[in-house]
């Protein structure tokens, strides 16, 4: 079983620096509702819905399906289903530095799941992190995203959630997180601090309405930020829209990754993207640019290869509007590496070993193979601030996922038996200063530090 890093799971660290009186300032926003979800925007490749017990009247019956592509929207399944268990039942080991936090039980089991719970206590729970029994829940689940989901779509899912999912007597199992930070009651004051007011009330008009749409998806039921805003002292999301200022999206850590920036930066960011380029990466998990791997695999694979292409487009196009940073710096294609590697010229550090390992792939023009193996030529991955993603790949290998509309894997194999800390250290610095990227080097002893991280063969949070 591999377990999941999610970047809120490490947020119950805020709770020791809370309880020794650790004032930080807070944030307030107003939420909005979103706009009506149109009858069309079910995609016929989403999962349907489950038949339910009893007949229900049409109106009933369509509140469920609306249901269950809300589900889809906010990615639930992929939490709340366990490697080898039941639908919805929970018990996903989402891996911490304090600690595991496992996802809990949403079917309508009375005993171990959420069938005890009214629609209060289900809206207190998404949307304000509040459990049934009044405790405050791990920032694991992104309640603080979930603020902006709107009444009609809360409704829709726990009418799906409790209708037309099987119910699982599957029991919760308790986080593994020792004393002190295993109290909930600190939490409590987190909440109070960083997440937001729930209030139905416009968030973003643009008087575009696609526009409009995306942001409501971005910021609400995609839960983008949790992984793509940087986070502060008590791993709180630095902005949780754009009106919070430019580190919305600009870029964040899942686990051994870095969730890259959404915004308009041609080198780090989305700027070179078009609108079609996103919606094709979302659709099927690669493009011309990049491809999805780890996390963003899990996402693609659950979520947003279902979702109608007027949603995919108004997320893209709102992502669009986000403008790039004050410094931002364009990659400009440089042909000179390209020349040197063809010539058989191996000068540069790192060139023979790019040469034996990588450019069968990626080729000497750093351009890769459109939509099979990504180009590292301008890819923003490559040049991010941090090169830890680069250095997880080449150690752990990655797999281009299979979907509904792109179902051929592609797989790197892992290179961490084959290069040694140099070796790797050697690759990546060559391949972030080669072809127009400009991305700073690495050395030895981080290779070494990230790769005391990767689970080992031996390893039970390995699949």
């Amino acid at each position: 079983m591999k377990a999941i890093v999610k970047p809120t799971s490490l947020l119950g660290g805020a709770a020791l620096w809370l309880s020794f009186g650790l004032v930080l300032p807070g944030q307030a926003m107003a939420q909005g509702a979103a706009p009506a979800l149109p009858p069309s925007a079910a995609p016929a490749t989403a999962p349907a819905a489950k038949p339910v017990a009893s007949p229900v009247s049409s109106a009933a019956s369509k509140l469920v399906e609306r249901g269950a592509y809300v589900a889809i929207l906010g990615d639930c399944a992929a939490c709340h289903t366990a490697p080898g268990g039941a639908p919805f039942a929970g018990g996903l080991p989402i891996v911490s530095a304090i600690g595991t936090i496992y996802s809990s039980n949403i079917t309508p089991d009375r005993t171990h799941g959420i069938g005890a719970y009214s629609y209060e206590d289900f809206e207190r729970a998404v949307r304000r992190g509040i459990r049934k029994d009044g405790t405050t829940l791990y920032p694991a689940m992104p309640y603080p995203s979930y603020a902006h989901v709107s009444d009609d779509d809360m409704h829709a899912l726990y009418a799906y959630l409790q209708q037309s999912i099987k119910p699982a007597s599957t029991p919760a199992k308790a986080a593994d997180i020792r004393w002190p930070l295993s109290m909930r009651w600190p939490l409590a004051i987190w909440r109070w601090m960083f997440a937001p007011e729930v209030r139905v009330a416009p968030l973003h008009l643009t008087g575009d309405a696609v526009v409009d749409r995306g942001a409501y998806l971005v910021q609400g039921l995609g839960h983008c930020g949790t992984c793509h805003t940087p986070r502060g002292l008590a791993l709180q999301e630095k902005a949780l829209n754009q009106q919070d200022g430019a580190l919305y999206l600009a870029g964040g850590r899942v686990g051994a990754n870095v969730a890259n920036n959404l915004r308009g930066d041609k080198t780090t960011g989305l700027g070179n993207w078009s609108e079609d380029d996103i919606v094709q990466f979302l659709k099927t998990g690669r493009n011309v640019h990049a491809a999805a791997f780890e996390e963003m695999s899990d996402v693609v694979t659950a979520s947003t290869q279902f979702m109608s292409d007027a949603d995919l487009r108004a997320m893209a196009r709102y992502l669009k509007t986000l403008p790039a940073s004050p410094n931002d710096r364009e990659v400009v294609y440089d042909p000179h590496v390209t020349r040197e590697l063809d010539a058989g010229r191996v000068t540069l550090s790192g060139a023979l070993d790019y040469l034996n390992n990588c450019a069968a792939c990626h080729l000497t023009s750093g351009k890769g193979y459109d939509n099979t193996f990504p180009a590292l030529a301008g890819n923003p991955v490559v040049n991010a601030p941090d090169a830890r993603s680069v250095v997880n790949i080449i150690l752990s290998g990655a797999t281009v996922p299979a979907t509904a509309t792109a179902s051929t894997h592609f797989t790197m194999p892992s290179f961490a038996h084959r290069l040694s800390d140099q070796e790797v250290a050697d690759i990546v610095t060559f391949i972030r200063s080669s072809w127009g990227n400009h991305a700073s080097g690495i050395d030895a002893a981080t290779v070494a530090k990230l790769r005391a991280g990767i689970p080992q063969p031996d390893d039970d949070t390995r699949p």
